[in-house]
């Protein structure tokens, strides 16, 4: 079985040797060997194979003048370091280079002879055969460009550990070490540039967008990473389409249909060169000029889009490239390729006949044409001036991807440096030892290159970090029509820095942009026009939220920018203006002491107070008259001194209400009320106990002493400042900025108790109660004495305004509540004086005749007069209905003497012995008489 094994080999290594790969090819013998894998072309021709005989290879077409540059970068580099006497000395570096035709299958038979070699050398079949055309193992391999044809070669240089630096393969997929263990790149990977191509149409503020992707590991992959980001901006995509260059012309017209269909301007092209360029080309032959193109890297300086006849649709076009660098003397080494001097390098040949379009002697392209093709071309003399002929190959202007193969390759080469320059006990191996360098293998290079540190030709220091990954920026690029010739001019209008945070890691000159090669105004690529200040954006039903409708902040909320998602709310103590675009000051309002209506309350209370005055100072002037001694003057004056206090409270309730201020005016006015209702009560009461007392005796007279009167008095106050006392303590009240109303904050009193404002109105409106009961049935005591009913009017008068008080104080807000409560404590102030004063004080001053002893007696005697004379009637009406019988004449303690003959002088007025003592009346007897007369 062995030596089975061995016979395959050794016939697999004469394969391999002599015609394994692709028969065109670059390739150049050294003691260490690099591979290079390059798109010399952009693709291959479709054929369909029926397997009718035997399969072809297929062909590659439309040649590649960047990928023939690329190419030359890796030979110039290789160059470059066996010329150095300080690189590797002594050491020459070899190559294979390949066309991959920018497809998988092509990339994949190149790489097989890379490995397969690598397979050979590690049977060490010496001893079989004489290998004198030997070609050693590669220990390394540059390319391929595309991110596709890179995963499919990753896979299968991973499985032999054979090292692979791409010079232009960003897809963030490559970055999965666990999947792609040999992979490096010198290009920034995707993940970046997604970031940045959603930053700038964020910075533009656009929000509707058209996305477009190679159908393939470099294009769906980075446009999922702009899916992501893009979200994160609240920015959507109208259409989401996938492209390939192998598309039939119905799905380029169907795409091109809804491109153009679409309301959005900014198209992002996630993909190849030579997967776009079929889009370009239908745009261009439509005149679809009105779009503006968002470029990846991988075609944002392509030649094969960069063409005059394709600039009306693609000037202006917003690109991604990759830092330029500087290869000293690549320019020269560029104009001096030759077909007759570059016998290593086939490729040299078609380039050739490409760019002078005609063909060498003994071309394969020229017996092709022999055989029947349309196309003529003439012979090549071999003369051909490379300088005198315009194409990429010579625009060496910004050497980006070339510059990122130049530094692959001396990243392989500064690794092997290492490896030379290893000193045994620091190498990277096992037991720190060193790989020696002519008999190293493939994964020994990859792991002094995941180590490699160096600096390169333009000064900056070089690692690779813990994905395989180089640290990069770009350069933003704008598209522009040269005034010279026409051709495209990649102006450069700023740059994309990944490692500075986000907000300040890119900067673009929009006075350098050039929006569809002409205008210097953003195009507008919105799903809706900007909504207004003073407006916000109202959600579409079964649109994406870019769609939306402009709809007018609410009252109290503001939008001071243009397409605001939404309406800021004003502060508190702010509102917003007519237009809803910015927030005044709110107006602040209570009952002020300025304003009309706060006067007038003020001055119904000075009023109160002066004539609540007047009355006290009346009742002392006239104190020992008998009006004044009869309604207990003691109690009147403490009355008075109260109503003063309840008018002076309601001027608590006029001003800003301040903490002390709102935590006084309610209990001064309870207490003060209490203590008026609670000496109407007293004073009522006792006179009502006197008079209906059959006989007074000292007991009555000791017990409604004045002492008594007084503590009564005090006990009910009393009631009510503990209630107030517990209420200040639990939950005072406090100043209230009131925010609820438009436009004013009205500065109120929070009462801290609801509960506890009822207890106190309760209350006194219980003691009103009781007073009005008494008041009431003491209402026909003599009326000079204690003015019964004009109690019992101001108690109506108090329930009314208090009972009104209820819902029209939790009905009002603001400044009326106080003005409500003003009122009502003015009205029922008024009324009691009113009721109660207003009348004595009328007869001490206008009726004095009617405040003499005489005249209070005699209503007193009359008064009991009436009691005594309708208890005898109501008793003999109750005895005659006993007896059946007619009544006599009732017997009396009084005496009624009449003569008409008396002298007239003498006084003829009725008398009255009442007790010990006899009175002299002065009313009508009318009614007795009749009595007696029955």
């Amino acid at each position: 079985m062995r030596l089975l094994l061995y016979y395959l080999a050794l016939l697999g290594s004469s394969y391999v040797t002599s015609t394994y790969g692709p028969h065109q090819r670059a390739q150049m013998t050294g003691d260490i060997l690099l591979g290079g894998l390059f798109p010399i072309h952009f693709g291959v021709a479709s054929k369909d194979q029926d397997l009718a005989a035997r399969p072809e290879s297929t062909q590659c077409v439309r040649f590649n003048f960047r990928g023939f540059r690329w190419l030359q970068a890796m030979v110039f580099a290789i160059d470059e370091i066996n010329n150095s006497s300080v690189l590797l000395p002594n050491i020459t570096l070899g190559y294979r280079i390949f066309d991959t035709c920018n497809t998988v299958s092509k990339a994949l038979e190149a790489t097989l002879s890379f490995v397969a070699q690598n397979k050979i050398d590690s049977l060490n079949l010496d001893e079989f055969c004489n290998c004198t055309d030997h070609i050693p193992s590669t220990i390394a391999v540059v390319g391929p460009a595309g991110s596709t044809v890179s995963t499919a070669v990753a896979n299968l240089l991973g499985l032999f550990y054979i090292p692979q630096i791409s010079y232009a393969s960003s897809s963030r997929l490559l970055s999965n070490k666990n999947q792609y263990k040999s992979f490096m790149r010198t290009i920034p990977t995707d993940e970046h540039q997604a970031t940045a191509m959603a930053d700038i149409i964020e910075y533009f503020h656009w929000n509707w967008v058209i996305a477009v992707a190679s159908d393939d590991d470099y294009g769906r992959p980075g446009i999922e990473k702009f899916e992501k980001e893009i979200e994160e901006r609240d920015i959507c995509i109208h259409l989401n389409e996938l492209i390939t260059q192998y598309f039939e012309d119905h799905e380029i017209k169907a795409l091109a249909d809804r491109i153009e269909n679409s309301s959005a301007k900014v198209i992002v092209v996630f993909a190849s060169a030579p997967d776009v360029e079929p889009l370009i080309k239908e745009m261009a032959k439509r005149n679809f000029t009105d779009r503006i193109w968002l470029a990846s890297e991988a075609w944002a300086s392509s030649s094969l889009i960069a063409k005059p006849e394709y600039l009306d649709v693609v000037a202006g076009t917003i690109g991604f490239a990759l830092k330029a660098g500087r290869i000293s003397g690549f320019r020269e080494f560029l104009q001096q390729v030759h077909p007759k001097k570059d016998t290593h390098n086939e490729f040299v040949r078609e380039f050739w006949e490409e760019t002078f379009n005609c063909y060498l002697k003994d071309s394969p392209r020229l017996r092709e044409t022999e055989k029947g093709s349309t196309t003529f071309r003439p012979l090549c003399t071999g003369e051909e001036d490379i300088t005198s002929v315009e194409t990429p190959y010579l625009d060496y202007t910004h050497l980006r991807i070339s510059y990122n193969v130049y530094e692959a390759v001396y990243s392989i080469a500064h690794a092997l440096q290492d490896i030379l320059n290893c000193r045994p006990g620091q190498g990277l191996f096992a037991n720190n030892s060193c790989a020696d360098i002519k008999t190293m293998e493939a994964w020994q290079v990859l792991k002094q290159l995941r180590h490699l540190n160096f600096t390169n030709s333009m000064g900056e220091r070089l690692h690779f970090d813990e994905n395989a990954d180089l640290a990069a920026n770009y350069t933003i690029i704008n598209w522009h029509r040269s005034s010279e010739d026409g051709s495209v001019v990649f102006q450069e209008v700023g740059y994309y820095n990944v490692h500075m945070k986000r907000g300040a890691n890119f900067f673009i000159d929009k006075s350098k942009i050039l929006w569809n090669g002409h205008s210097s105004e953003v195009p507008f690529s919105n799903c809706s026009e900007d909504c207004e200040p003073g407006t916000r954006k109202g959600i579409i039903d079964s649109m994406p939220t870019c769609c939306f409708e402009c709809t007018e902040c609410s009252d109290g909320e503001y939008s001071d920018h243009k397409d605001s998602s939404v309406c800021t709310k004003c502060p508190n103590n702010s509102w917003s203006n007519g237009n809803h675009t910015f927030c005044f000051l709110k107006e602040i309002e209570f009952l002020s002491w300025t304003e009309p209506f706060g006067i007038a309350l003020a001055i119904c209370a000075v009023l109160g107070v002066v004539f609540t005055a007047f009355v006290m100072g009346v009742f002392v002037r006239f104190r020992n008259t008998p009006i004044v001694k009869a309604t207990n003057r003691e109690l009147s004056y403490v009355l008075l001194f109260s109503l003063i206090c309840c008018f002076s409270s309601s001027l608590v309730f006029i001003g800003e209400p301040q903490n002390w201020t709102c935590r006084l005016r309610q209990p001064a006015f309870g207490i003060s009320f209490v203590l008026c209702i609670s000496c109407i009560l007293v004073k009522t009461n006792r006179v009502l106990l006197v008079f209906e007392a059959k006989i007074p005796t000292s007991l009555h007279r000791k017990w409604w002493g004045l002492n008594l009167q007084f503590l009564l008095v005090f006990l009910c106050t009393f009631v009510q400042v503990m209630i107030c006392v517990v209420w200040l303590y639990n939950a005072p009240p406090s100043s209230y900025r009131n925010h609820d109303i438009d436009e004013i904050i009205f500065i109120t009193c929070n009462e801290g108790s609801v509960m506890g404002l009822g207890f106190l109105i309760g209350y006194t409106c219980l003691l009103a109660a009781i007073c009005f009961f008494f008041a009431f049935k003491s209402r026909k005591l003599p009326e000079n004495f204690t003015e019964a009913k004009f109690i019992t009017f101001s108690m109506l008068i108090f329930f009314i305004v208090w009972i009104s008080f209820i819902p029209a104080y939790f009905s009002t807000y603001g400044k009326f509540v106080s003005a409500v409560e003003v009122i009502a404590i003015l009205a029922s102030s008024f009324g009691m004086l009113a009721c109660i004063f207003f009348n004595k004080v009328y007869i001490i001053l206008f009726k004095p005749s009617r405040n003499t002893i005489e005249e209070v007696r005699c209503s007193t005697a009359a008064h009991a007069f009436k009691v005594a004379a309708k208890a005898t009637l109501k008793h003999n009406t109750s005895s005659r209905r006993k007896s059946g019988s007619s009544a006599s004449t009732p017997s009396s303690t009084m005496s009624y003497k009449t003569n008409d003959d008396a002298d007239p002088n003498l006084d003829h007025r009725p008398r009255v012995s009442f007790g010990s003592g006899t009175v002299m009346l002065s009313l009508s007897f009318e009614e007795s008489r009749r009595s007696s007369m029955l």
